[in-house]
């Protein structure tokens, strides 16, 4: 069996006010440092891990390497675990695209899989190569505890995965910065045993 952790980073400008960060290079603000550390330390209390595998954006490498230190791991970054491409959203607030994208924002909000974000991506896309990078991940790692840090839009696609769901249900999940999910992979099945763990975030609160 493969224990999956699916971890968001920590907390970087542009969460709030919400702001389409998508691939900028963020660092982690202070209390995103602190919430690494946090999740470092409950998942050393929890689990052994055997692998890191993380997005190659600066605030997921970041929140890699502090959540490794003990185990001594390597992280890996890998292509397929990047932020959505935003495209001409990417940087401005959505206060901004609601005024110069009203009805795509609408769509974005009410069907997002059938839209593509204007010179961006299409959540299709995303899903495919998270999908693709999660097989070769599972391929490379049959038994043990892998840790994939990474932002919000994969893992929510990588939830809808899991639990048999197309993209439809993008907003199903709400990923919180730091927060852990745990899946487990056994004889081709997932199974969920938890969704956006906070609890052990509360000191950064």
């Amino acid at each position: 069996m493969t224990i999956l952790l699916l971890i968001r980073h920590g907390e970087v400008e542009g969460i709030i006010p919400p702001r389409f960060r998508g691939r900028a290079n963020l660092l982690l603000t202070e209390r995103g440092i602190r919430q690494a550390e946090l999740t470092r330390d409950a998942i050393s209390d929890r689990w052994v891990l055997n692998a890191i595998y993380c997005s190659p954006l600066t605030r997921c490498v970041r929140t890699a390497d502090t959540i490794a230190g003990p185990f001594k791991l390597d992280v890996m970054p890998h292509h397929g675990l990047n932020d959505i491409d935003y495209g001409t959203w990417q940087g401005k607030l959505v206060t901004e695209v609601a005024q110069r994208w009203p009805h795509e924002l609408t769509a974005w909000h009410s069907a997002p899989h059938t839209m593509r974000l204007p010179g961006g991506e299409s959540l299709q896309e995303v899903f495919a190569r998270a999908t693709d990078a999660l097989q070769t991940i599972l391929h490379a790692n049959h038994h043990g505890t892998v840790a994939l840090v990474t932002h919000d839009s994969v893992i929510r696609l990588l939830l809808c995965h899991a639990l048999g769901l197309s993209p439809a249900s993008y907003w199903l999940t709400a990923p919180s910065p730091c927060g852990i999910s745990e899946i487990h992979f056994h004889e081709d099945r997932f199974t969920i045993r938890s969704i956006n763990e906070t609890q052990h975030l509360n000191e950064s609160e």
